[in-house]
């Protein structure tokens, strides 16, 4: 089965984000694909490459990065809710003259396209948070 997720919370608001992660290596290890997820609302906070957790708590930055690098999955953050919270890539932070680039490595910033790619292409899509 083919999924799609959406991840709608700040990692350190709830559990939402974690649970999508576990959701989701259980899914590819028992042979399942998903190919997206989509950062939302509050969400977009898992994608801040300068977030630096204690070394006791969980780094969901570097989680999903990694999850990203080894299976090949589109890390999608809407880029609406990234430039409300403040959230650039390189080439809005050019475009709007800002000097600091905070996505991390593994993600990238698109439109409510992609999400709706999303939907189309997946046999299931499934929201947390």
């Amino acid at each position: 089965m083919k999924f799609a997720i959406q991840v709608n919370t700040s990692p350190y608001y709830s559990n939402a984000g974690q649970s999508a992660y576990k959701f989701i290596t259980t899914a590819l290890k028992t042979g399942h694909e998903v190919f997206r997820v989509f950062f939302y609302h509050e969400g977009i906070y898992h994608a801040f490459g300068h977030a630096t957790p204690p070394d006791d708590e969980i780094n969901f930055v570097q989680q999903w990065g990694d999850l990203a690098k080894n299976y090949h999955i589109d890390l999608v953050v809407c880029i609406s809710a990234a430039q409300r919270r403040g959230l650039l890539c390189s080439d809005e932070a050019v475009r709007l003259g800002k000097v600091d680039i905070d996505l991390a490595d593994g993600f990238r910033i698109s439109g409510l396209g992609q999400l709706v790619e999303a939907t189309l292409l997946a046999d299931r899509f499934i929201v947390f948070g």
